[in-house]
């Protein structure tokens, strides 16, 4: 039975599982009723033989509750075991190798765990495992946001002993020699750049005779180049919700990309269930809808409720029966292992614009910095160090425009993911590009009052539709209290050049009130002073009585260490 209509005083209730053949019959019936309270509905019992009727088309009890079927509360198995050695680099966390094993024993599954707990680190284990237990896994192609390129071919060379390489526009016809040379058994690509790898041609498909628009190219307007598909064996999608959209170029790209794949593997940190039509795509791409009952039953069963959902408990279920699992930082087994906090550095490319004029900058401070190691009088050297630490101050500056697209694009990932993101920069002009960036968003700098300051702070506290909190280290590195209450993600667009200054902000979240793991994210713009200004700030995070606060010796030891640098 698919449940049950019951007597109670004067009416029936009527309980059953959510089906929308179900929920469109009993709208019919006379004077029915919602209980938004226990979700069932309610008709006057002056209606019993329309009840009756509707019970007998319907295959629900008549006058009796059923109640097994409400019992049954979808319970999900445990992980497997990790039964084999993997030659990793680094001892996974227990929970990690239960993730491992699954993913192994499935091959085309999600990798549904929270943010910080190694989607990155399990995913690339389990390539490495398939390939111990004989199975074909080598070439991997890993697709993911371009802000992340360079974190992967790291992870990569840090988990197994295997080798990554970036691919880029002038290895397209080169790059499978890396593989028979040995040079690189992962290959990394940003989503934007799966067309000029992987597609031949898109066909025209013409104007819409009844809409006079122009149609949208569908999968079969697009050629593939077999030769460069069939060179991978298994493939990674990172923040593969970015694929949800069926009709994305992406999305169809990928969908082909993945054709006959034994090994494909989704990793996004965003809770799939609160939106079952997101999942279609990308089960398209996995070739798992199929076990989850095709597309019709997919959509009527689980997409055609209430805000477009319905058997969510049903859906997590048969999901983790056939393809996913999430485990998230709140749990016992996962909280005993993660570290307090966590630190990454993400390579940020600088636009085209900013790499030119950063260049410029550069040169015209290699050629004061002649002048200043060339200085014989003390005085003289004394009185540059200004101007040195000046025009230092300016590379920074251009690094932090430059690099805003990448940062702004991985900032965009944790709001997706339903995170509450501390945004810390210096310049206004930044604050304001934030801002700009995300309307959804409350500032925190020294051009504001103590009220203003303490608005922003409840607001980003309280307010769900509010993601994210951008304040200048100087004003919100200290004294800012209650954003520990709602984040654990705190990003630096720019940061200072001490290891007090810088963890003093990251105590805005890891401070007391805080229950979960803090993960702190740099970004640096690649092969600028940002790389060497982060390095500095690590170094003197292992020397005790970090601030002097003499602002002269600070000066000089950034401006000898700068000097130091130009002469290697």
């Amino acid at each position: 039975m698919n449940g049950s209509a019951v007597p109670v005083g004067s009416i029936f209730k009527i309980d059953f599982r959510y089906h929308p053949k179900i929920v469109q019959a009993v709208k019919e019936l006379p004077e029915r009723k919602f209980d938004h309270n226990d979700k069932t509905w309610s008709v006057p019992a002056k209606y019993r033989d329309e009840v009756e009727r509707f019970c007998k088309v319907h295959k629900l009890q008549f006058g009796h509750k059923v109640v097994q079927e409400r019992k049954f509360d979808f319970v999900i198995p445990p992980l497997p075991e990790l039964t084999i050695q993997i030659p990793l680099k680094r001892e996974p966390r227990p929970y990690q190798e239960t993730g491992i094993a699954y993913a192994i024993s499935r091959q085309r599954t999600f990798f549904g765990d929270d943010m910080g707990l190694g989607k990155t680190f399990q995913a690339i284990a389990s390539i490495e495992a398939l390939h111990q237990q004989g199975k074909a896994a080598y070439p991997c192609l890993i697709v993911c946001p371009s802000a992340v390129k360079e974190n992967w071919k790291k992870e990569i060379e840090q988990t197994i002993h295997r080798k990554a390489v970036v691919l880029s526009d002038g290895m397209k016809k080169t790059y499978q020699e890396f593989f028979r040379t040995g040079l690189a058994q992962f290959y990394i690509v940003n989503y934007e750049s799966m067309k000029k790898f992987f597609v031949e041609l898109i066909d025209d498909p013409g104007i819409d005779p009844k809409t006079l628009k122009k149609r949208k190219p569908t999968l079969k307007h697009y050629h593939f180049n077999a030769k460069a598909i069939g060179f991978y064996n298994s493939i990674i999608f990172d923040e593969s919700h970015r694929l949800k959209a069926v009709s994305t170029q992406a999305a169809k790209i990928a969908k082909g990309v993945s054709a006959n794949k034994e090994t494909i593997f989704l990793l996004t940190g965003t809770p799939l269930i609160n939106k079952p039509s997101d999942l279609i795509a990308q089960l398209g791409i996995m070739n798992r809808l199929v076990e989850l009952g095709g597309y019709k039953h997919f959509m009527e069963h689980y997409c055609d409720g209430p805000n477009g959902a319905s058997n969510l408990k049903e859906l997590n279920y048969n999901l983790n029966k056939v393809c996913f699992f999430r485990r998230n930082k709140t749990d016992p087994e996962v909280k005993k292992y993660l570290p307090d906090k966590s630190r990454q550095v993400i390579l940020c490319d600088l636009n085209k614009e900013s790499r030119k004029e950063y260049n410029h900058a550069l040169a015209d401070l290699e050629s004061y910095m002649k002048s200043y190691k060339n200085a014989d009088d003390e005085k003289i050297k004394q009185s540059m160090k200004g101007e040195v630490m000046v025009r230092i101050g300016i590379l920074k500056n251009i690094s932090a425009r430059g690099k805003l697209k990448d940062a702004f694009e991985f900032i965009q990932e944790l709001i997706n993911a339903g995170e509450k993101v501390v945004v810390f920069v210096n310049l206004i002009e930044i604050v304001k590009a934030v801002q700009e960036a995300f309307p959804r968003s409350v500032r925190l700098t020294g051009a504001e009052n103590a009220v203003q300051k303490q608005n922003s702070v409840d607001a980003f506290r309280t307010n769900k539709n509010v993601d994210v909190i951008v304040l200048n280290l100087k004003a919100g590195g200290v004294g800012v209290n209650g954003l520990q209450e709602v984040s654990t993600n705190i990003c630096f667009i720019e940061f200072g050049w001490h290891a007090a200054i810088m963890d003093q902000a990251e105590d805005r979240l890891y401070r007391m009130g805080q229950h979960n793991n803090v993960m702190c994210t740099y970004f640096l713009g690649r092969d600028t002073i940002d790389e060497w200004n982060y390095d500095l700030i690590q170094k003197k995070r292992h020397i005790a009585n970090t601030v002097t606060g003499n602002e002269d010796m600070t000066e000089v030891s950034i401006v000898d260490s700068f000097a130091d640098l130009f002469t290697k």
